[in-house]
């Protein structure tokens, strides 16, 4: 495969149209047009629909634009970082997490790195889905307790915990003599699996609740807010009800038992860690130097 004609396609499928490729790169649009037809005949499958009016991307043309955009993008890193004898953060970062950690915490983190390497552009997008890096076009996954994936990469910065709360007026259940378990309004995710038992620890021991869901709510942030109108109890992370339970909004019932929550920053095993990367993966450890969540001040 010719890696230049590879280039100017990408080029001008981040672009949408070989015209604005074209002024983006100073290359003539006429030459841009060759390269991609000639990428078209050597691979035999049509990548770019072309119209009067418009470009469209096959989904061939899709598939090899995700695929190979950012191996190019790391090619010309590392021979940059080569030529400079260094290895100088450059360029588009592109990085998933989930909506709770990225409101919490990576609005700062995001500010410290840009203000550290301004030359990268660092797009955080906050999202629960378990996003794909290859097919959703990221560079870094962040991921909570993820189970183990061949394709990814990777290594844990932060450790945090679930913990039952509720509002300060709402009494929690008395633990029954006869070792029953006991039933609580609660608030609960979408996809909680029916009949899960609260299983946490204060100073009497181990207790066991039953969840009657009064709410079923598809966001954290959601099911914090509801716990904090008193709508019911809830399991949710430290990190997003910690300053909370501080200030007395809510009360803790206790921690989940079991080991604590792991989150991992995770990339495609099939990718080299380029200098941005790496920078961003530096600021996020330094940000947790115990692995262990700090509140904003």
């Amino acid at each position: 495969m010719d890696l230049q004609a590879l280039s100017d396609f990408n080029l001008v499928a981040t672009h949408g149209g070989f015209g604005r490729a074209g002024r983006v790169s100073g290359r003539p649009k006429a030459t841009l047009s060759r390269r991609v037809a000639e990428l078209e005949q050597s691979l035999g499958v049509r990548l770019i629909e072309r119209g009067s009016q418009s470009l469209r991307l096959t989904d061939e043309g899709r598939a090899l634009h995700a695929r190979t955009d950012g191996l190019l993008a790391e090619v010309r890193e590392t021979g940059e970082a080569v030529a400079l004898g260094a290895s100088t953060p450059k360029g588009r970062l592109r990085v998933s997490a989930p909506i709770v950690l990225a409101h919490a915490a990576l609005g700062r983190i995001g500010a410290r790195f840009a203000a550290a390497y301004p030359e990268v552009q660092l797009e955080i997008v906050a999202d629960d889905r378990k996003v794909d890096p290859v097919e959703d076009g990221f560079d870094l996954v962040i991921r909570i307790d993820p189970s183990p994936d061949d394709r990814l990469v990777g290594r844990m910065f932060l450790t945090d915990q679930r913990w039952i709360v509720a509002h300060p007026d709402m009494l929690r259940p008395a633990v029954s003599p006869d070792g029953r378990v006991a039933t609580v309004k609660a608030v609960l995710m979408s996809a909680t699996t029916p009949g899960t038992v609260w299983r946490f620890g204060d100073s009497r021991g181990e207790i066991a609740l039953q969840p009657e869901p009064v709410l079923r709510l598809s966001s954290l942030l959601m099911v914090h807010d509801a716990v904090r109108a008193g709508a019911g109890a809830a399991m949710v992370p430290k990190l997003l009800v910690e300053d909370d339970v501080a200030a007395g909004r809510l009360a803790l019932w206790g921690v989940q038992t079991g080991p604590p929550v792991e989150i991992w920053a995770l990339q495609n095993s099939r990718r080299l860690v380029g200098a941005k990367t790496r920078a961003f993966l530096d600021i996020v450890q330094k940000a947790f130097p115990e692995k262990l969540f700090i509140p904003p001040v």
